[in-house]
């Protein structure tokens, strides 16, 4: 591939085909799969959702302090997640409690797998 042309000599039509028919198939889950890809793009989102992966709830003022903001910047991020199903609420009195929805805790684990390991990397350097 000179030049980034590409002068195919046998276009394989059934692999074409099939690859059609597995992207057809599979649109929802690219679709489900953007739409978290495309929230947890935001630095803090994403630092939002890898602690309530890992502590499985917290509230507003914890995600603060953790991650040195404002209350209310960070109810701005988890609104969005909120928005976009990716995390949801439990009240106990008048705190509110944010988790990741069971759904999204599956597409994500594989990314927060990665970051413990390169984690786990840095620490036994």
């Amino acid at each position: 591939m000179e030049n980034n042309i590409c002068i195919r000599q046998f276009a394989d039509h059934e692999q074409i085909k099939n690859c059609k028919v597995k992207l057809r198939a599979a649109q929802k889950s690219f679709g489900n799969l953007s739409a978290v890809l495309a929230l947890a793009g935001n630095e803090v989102r994403l630092k939002i959702i890898y602690l309530l992966e890992e502590e499985k709830e917290l509230c507003p003022c914890d995600l603060a302090d953790i991650l040195g903001m404002s209350i209310p910047a960070v109810s701005q991020h988890l609104r969005k997640l909120k928005d976009g199903n990716i995390v949801e609420t439990r009240k106990e009195s008048q705190t509110i409690y944010y988790s990741l929805t069971q759904e999204n805790i599956k597409i994500l684990k594989p990314f927060f797998k990665h970051i413990n390991v390169q984690t786990l990397k840095l620490e036994t350097v």
